[in-house]
């Protein structure tokens, strides 16, 4: 079993993707997106698992995925911002250095947009993300053992925080 450098969570618009290629970059291990390896293992967008076959598929792969990716994949892993919401995956995560990066709402639905390819962002972005944020947030900070703000952060100082957190002296690679 291979385990991670790391484990980004937090919420649509945190900046997962972003900062996780960074963060491997700047260590010099690998970076995978549990969204990108569905899509790829599926061969269609997250949005259409969605649409065709449903949140509750679209929820068992994703639960698969994280799986295998937390037992396969030695870098940095970026979730889904509902994967924690799987008891068994928080369970699995129990056992990793997770780094939740939290937003608050203005920079999350700025950065989200209008929330196109969203499935779950359909109708008011706005009172969408603030739901997911208030529903997710205490899984988010009870699963982290860091936690790093990203409102107002270009994703480099974000990045190097974090490898500054997961590089000190004491801490798990």
């Amino acid at each position: 079993m291979r385990a991670p450098v790391c484990v980004l969570i937090g919420t649509m618009g945190a900046g997962k993707t972003t900062v996780g290629r960074l963060v491997a970059e700047a260590i010099g291990v690998g970076f995978v997106d549990s969204d990108q390896l569905i899509e790829d293992k599926v061969g269609k967008s997250v949005q259409d698992v969605f649409v065709e076959d449903g949140e509750q598929a679209f929820r068992a792969l994703e639960r698969e995925t994280v799986a295998w990716a937390l037992d396969n994949h030695d870098g940095v892993i970026s979730l889904g911002g509902g994967a924690v919401l799987d008891p068994s995956t928080q369970a699995l995560l129990a056992a990793h250095q997770v780094v939740f990066l939290r937003v608050g709402l203005s920079d999350a639905v700025k950065r989200v947009g209008l929330g196109s390819g969203r499935p779950l962002l359909l109708g008011n972005v706005r009172a969408r993300v603030k739901q997911l944020l208030d529903e997710r947030t205490p899984v988010y900070q009870g699963l982290a053992r860091i936690t790093v703000e990203t409102d107002d952060r270009p994703p480099a100082d974000v990045a190097a925080e974090i490898v500054a957190a997961i590089t000190a002296p004491g801490e798990s690679t």
